[in-house]
Formats: structure tokens, C-alpha cells, sequence
């Protein structure tokens, strides 16, 4: 079959289509070789100018491999892997002379597709690659005809989608599934965002800055107060001036809870972030998936959060925590690094001689922070070598990690055990799905501090300052938000409604397509009363439900064949057509009785009286409602009695 100027501009359309959403990711030398390629051989598809030779094509592969190679200092890999399938693909259109070159270049774009949901497989994703594969058919339809235009080849392109749907389905719902994502990769292929197990100036503001989705929490019963929703995650213990670190626990001593209140049981949607923490409301007493809890309740995967995960989780809004700890734990608790900050030093030994409790003091220091024109900002001033001295009597501007940082230096300078927090505050409530979103700008740092009877004690010195933002949310908090995401910014209702309606769809996604786990899977067979369910099991049942399908499918081809061959006048015609068969004369698929006719008069002229008649009388009783019985009678017998 000969490789036409429209065929060769599906497969560019193809390539090009499949290769877009990797431009973000692919290095611009790529891309730009890449689109020079196709651009190159759509050119010649144009001109009709021949072919490069195999020797420049060889070359040209070998420095991009090298390149490549280079530029990736290897030739393994997500990153690596793709961008050479991409380059090669480009390529390859540069070799297309016959039919086997274009079936390659079907399977390869089919299979790039696969590789741009090692990136995101969200709803647009699935939606744009579902339109690339519709041209991709549509080309091979152009491949295996040759003949059609471009309405009809999308037409069955998008009929073989549509037949293709019922089986897809059995193959989702009983193949069996495995853990881990659904495209896992190596370990470059995870997410790497959120928290980090670090704080310092300026990273939960840069944090502050970014609109994705953190996690999602349904509630059970009722939701607490949006002040009371702290969602706890890494706890941070030593400073050594600039930089607080999580640090190794100082005690394998459990975490102990007393009298607490009515636990808040919820479900958590947790969006991949490459860490082992996962995040509870104050304080976690209870999880679903396999997790430890460090001695100062954090809550630790037993292996990174590559995948999105979902647990049950139950805590207490009111409680005591750890009314005991170790001495090295205290020890710790207490640290500060020497030669740091002597203002705040002097100051804290100050409250220490006015007061004699910790609470008193750690008041004192709400009191100071609230009384003192410190401000709420994401642009605070650069602080120097003193950090806490320069925010404390200088600059008075910082974001929640200023403020939860020199509130627990004044508190260990002033003898009261206190470490930072950091976590997510509040969350933003979809009443279309009825769950919270909780994105990376509601990152928040706040503090404990341990005192006698009572516990680790949750102080949160941004609220001192600014209670917008604990009760209302960031927006809220800053006077100026021109630095936040748009629709962060209290944008127009509608816009927000928009927003919401498209999260809980992209929610739903989540949790029935990429959340469809083993454990999912067994309870939805179970719902559709399979019992004792294994593997074979589900092998069997998905291949008798495919064979079922191909019987249902081949029931519908088998009637139509049968209607088509019991129809009086469409069977006469047959016989005629078969008759010039056997002659040499085969009449093509898409070919009507008035071409055909034609064609067979010049090849045979002898033929032309009876060819011409029995083309009338087939005609007009096919397509002009000639359906009476005489005329009926009359065509059989002229079709019976046509002869060579």
C-alpha cells in the first residue's frame, strides 16, 4: 500500500499530539530537535521530496543518544526512557517507506501514551490522551483503507472506542490489582512535595504559595470547629540557630493519652508526597494502614507515601499527652544552640524572674507578640545570623514559622520544654462531595509546650497575632494577598462553586479509578456476591466475562449477516455479483451498483444490455420502493438467467 501525504501527516499528528504533554518535562534541545523532525518530514511528505539516507538518520540517532546520555549522566531511567522513546519516534519518520514502519509507528504512539500518566493521571490527562488515540485509529483506519475521508475514519475510530468499552471494563473491574500506584515506576517516578521534616525562614511562605492538594478528610459524624483542626505532621525538636530538624527521637517510650473527650473519627485522601509522615487531627490515638507513632505522636508510614493513600483515623480534641517523659526526652526539649541570640535570652530570663509557672510565662509571651505591632506577612524582611534577636526587636514581621520558632526559644530559654509542630491548619469544605480539601497554602507551624499536669499543651502564636488566619484561613489573615495563588484570594463565588464541582469529580477519580486497590476490588466483587475471592478466581470469572462479550459480539455480526443474506433483492444482486466474480470482475466493497456497472460494461460491452438492466431493476427496488411482487418476480428471473 502506498504511504500517502494525508497518511503521513496522521502519523505526524499522532506523534505530535502524544509528545506534547512531555514538553514541561523533556529538556528544550529535545523538544525543539524533536519538533524540527516532524516539521522536516511533513515537509517532505509535501514536496515529495525523497527520504534522508539511512547513514545521516544513523548519525543523527547517535548524537541524540549521546547527548542524551550526557545530559541525563546515564541512559536508565523515567526521565530517560522517555525522552529517548520520544526522539525515536520522531525518527522514525524519517524511515517510513512501508506498511510495517507504519504499524511500528502505531505502536509506538499507543505506547507514549501510557508514558505521559507516569506524570499525571488526572482527568484532563485521561481526557487528551482519549482524543490522541482517537487519531491515532483514525490514521491506522487510513492505513488499512486507504481510501476514506477523514469524517468516516473518525467515525469508526471512535466506533472501535465505544466497542472497546465493554470489554475495558472487565478488565478494570476483575483484573486482579496489585499495591502500589497504578503506573508504578522506580523511584523517580513519585511525587517529591509538601512538608518537609526541616524548618527555617521562609519555607512554610514559599509552601504558603502553592494551590495543591495536600490531602482530602471526610468526617464521620460531625466536623469540629475549623479552629480546632490542626492536622498534625512532623515535630520538630533541634535548632541549631537557623534550622529546626525532626532530629531522632530521644526515647522509644510509647505516647500516652489521658482523659480525653468524644474521639472524631475521619477518613483521610492522602496525595503522595515521597515521606513517611502522614497527617491526623490533634492528637491521633487510632490509624488503618500500617503506621508507628514516634513518642511525640507523629504518625509514620513503615514506607514512603509513594502512592495516594487513603486510612481511617480516629483523635482527640481533648486529652493529656505524655503527663510523664523521660529525662533525656526533657533534656531535649530544652536544648538551644550556644553563642545565639543573647536579646532573647535576656529576655526570657527576665520572665522567668516575674513568673513562677510555665503557663505564666508562656502567656507572658502571647502577651508580647499581641501588644508589640508585630505583623502577619508572606514577605517578611531577611533575618540575619540572630535570627530570633532581628525578628523579636527588629523586623516584627514573619509568617507562622517566625512565630512558632523564637516562641520556642523564649520558651526553652526561659526553663519550659517546647518543641514546633508543623502540620496543615484548617481546611476548605467541598458540600458537593462533603469533605475537606486541605492544600499546601494551609502549611502551618505552631507549637507544645509541656507543663506539669497537664501535658504537651498545643500553643499557637499565629493566632495571638492574627486569629483570621486560624479561624478563616490565610486569605483572611494577610492585608495584602496579591502574593497567593488566584483562587486563594477569595475569588468570585461561581468561580469557587466551578472549583469545587471539578474537585469533586477529580475526588471521585481518585477514589474509583486510581484508588481502585485490592482491598476496593474485594469489596466490590464481595457487593456483587463473589465469596472466598481469589486470584484465579478473578482470572476465570474475567475470562469467561470476556467471552461472554465476544459471543455477544459475534451474535450481533452473525444477525446482521443473516438479515442482510435473507433480504430477496440484496441476495438476487449477490448472485449476479458473484457470477462476474468468477469472471475476474470482483466488485469492490465500497463500490455501487452504478459503478460497478460501468466498470463491468467496459470490460465486457457484449454485457451491457442485461448489466444495465438488472442495475435498474436492483436499484429502484433497493432504494426507490419498488417492492411489488411482479417487479419482485422479474428482477429474480433476470438475475437467474444472467449469463457470460
Amino acid at each position: 500500500m502506498k504511504l500517502t501525504a494525508p497518511l503521513i501527516y496522521g502519523f505526524i499528528a499522532s506523534i505530535l499530539l502524544v509528545s506534547a504533554p512531555h514538553t514541561e518535562h523533556l529538556p528544550i534541545w529535545v523538544s525543539t530537535i524533536c519538533v524540527a523532525l516532524l516539521g522536516w518530514r511533513g515537509y517532505l511528505a509535501y514536496s515529495g521530496t525523497p527520504l534522508p539516507s539511512r547513514w545521516l538518520l544513523l548519525l543523527i540517532t547517535i548524537a541524540g543518544v549521546a547527548a542524551i546520555g550526557i545530559g541525563f549522566h546515564s541512559l536508565f531511567g523515567r526521565e530517560v526512557g522517555v525522552t529517548l522513546l520520544i526522539l525515536l519516534a520522531s525518527l522514525k519518520l524519517l524511515e517510513l517507506k512501508a506498511v510495517r514502519d507504519a504499524t511500528v509507528l502505531i505502536y509506538l504512539s499507543c505506547f507514549i501514551i501510557i508514558t505521559n500518566f507516569f506524570y499525571s493521571q488526572s482527568i484532563p490527562t485521561a481526557l487528551f490522551m482519549l482524543l490522541s488515540l482517537v487519531v491515532i485509529l483514525a490514521t491506522w483506519v487510513n492505513l488499512q483503507t486507504g481510501s476514506l475521508a477523514l469524517k468516516p475514519r473518525l467515525r469508526i475510530a471512535g466506533l472501535l472506542l465505544l466497542q472497546a468499552i465493554p470489554l475495558s471494563l472487565i478488565l478494570f473491574v476483575l483484573f486482579p490489582r496489585i499495591q502500589g500506584p497504578l503506573w508504578g515506576m522506580p523511584q523517580d517516578a513519585y511525587a517529591k512535595s509538601g512538608l518537609s521534616d526541616t524548618m527555617s525562614p521562609g519555607s512554610m511562605s514559599k509552601l504558603s504559595l502553592s494551590d495543591e492538594v495536600a490531602f482530602r478528610a471526610t468526617f464521620s459524624g460531625t466536623a469540629p470547629m475549623r479552629a480546632q483542626m490542626y492536622w498534625r505532621g512532623p515535630v520538630l525538636w533541634d535548632f541549631d540557630g537557623t534550622t529546626w530538624k525532626r532530629g531522632q527521637n530521644a526515647t522509644l517510650q510509647k505516647p500516652m493519652l489521658s482523659d480525653v473527650g468524644t474521639p472524631v473519627d475521619y477518613t483521610v485522601t492522602l496525595e503522595p508526597h515521597n515521606k513517611l509522615w502522614l497527617f491526623a487531627l490533634d492528637m491521633p490515638s487510632n490509624i488503618s494502614v500500617a503506621a508507628d507513632m514516634a513518642p511525640d505522636f507523629q504518625l509514620l508510614s513503615r514506607t514512603p507515601v509513594n502512592a495516594r493513600l487513603r486510612y481511617n483515623a480516629r483523635s482527640q480534641l481533648s486529652y493529656r499527652a505524655n503527663l510523664s517523659e523521660p529525662p533525656q526526652q526533657m533534656k531535649r526539649a530544652l536544648d538551644l544552640p550556644r553563642g545565639y541570640n543573647p536579646k532573647a535570652l535576656q529576655l526570657a530570663a527576665e520572665w522567668r524572674a516575674k513568673n513562677v509557672s510555665d503557663e505564666a510565662i508562656a502567656n507572658t509571651a502571647l502577651r508580647y507578640f499581641n501588644q508589640n505591632n508585630f505583623s502577619y506577612t508572606l514577605e517578611p524582611p531577611l533575618l540575619g545570623t540572630h535570627s530570633v534577636d532581628d525578628f523579636l526587636f527588629t523586623t516584627k514581621q514573619g509568617f507562622c514559622e517566625h512565630y512558632a520558632s523564637s516562641f520556642v526559644f523564649l520558651m526553652r530559654a526561659a526553663g519550659v520544654p517546647a518543641r514546633v509542630v508543623t502540620g496543615y491548619q484548617g481546611g476548605e469544605y467541598n458540600e458537593l462531595g462533603g469533605y475537606y480539601i486541605l492544600r499546601q497554602a494551609d502549611a502551618h507551624a505552631w507549637t507544645e509546650v509541656w507543663l506539669k499536669d497537664r501535658g504537651w499543651v498545643r500553643v499557637d502564636p499565629t493566632a495571638a497575632i492574627s486569629p483570621a488566619r486560624i479561624q478563616s484561613g490565610l486569605s483572611a489573615a494577610l492585608p495584602d494577598n496579591a502574593a497567593l495563588p488566584f483562587m486563594a484570594r477569595n475569588p468570585p463565588q461561581w468561580m469557587r462553586e466551578l472549583r469545587l464541582n471539578w474537585d469533586a469529580l477529580a475526588n471521585q477519580w481518585n477514589q474509583w479509578v486510581l484508588g481502585y486497590n485490592p482491598e476496593r476490588q474485594f469489596a466490590l466483587l464481595t457487593r456483587l456476591g463473589m465469596e472466598e475471592i481469589t486470584w484465579q478466581k478473578m482470572v476465570m470469572n474475567m475470562a469467561a466475562g470476556m467471552s461472554l462479550l465476544v459471543g455477544i459480539f459475534t451474535l450481533i455480526l452473525l444477525r446482521r449477516l443473516v438479515v442482510r443474506q435473507s433480504d430477496p433483492v440484496q441476495a438476487a444482486w449477490l448472485k449476479v455479483c458473484k457470477k462476474l466474480s468468477k469472471a475476474g470482475l470482483v466488485r469492490a466493497p465500497h463500490e455501487g451498483p452504478e459503478d460497478f456497472t460501468v466498470r463491468v460494461i467496459v470490460a465486457r460491452p457484449q454485457l451491457a444490455e442485461p448489466m444495465k438492466d438488472i442495475a435498474t431493476r436492483y436499484t429502484n427496488l433497493r432504494y426507490a420502493g419498488a417492492d411489488d411482487e411482479s417487479a419482485l418476480r422479474a428482477f429474480k428471473d433476470a438475475a437467474k438467467s444472467f449469463k457470460l
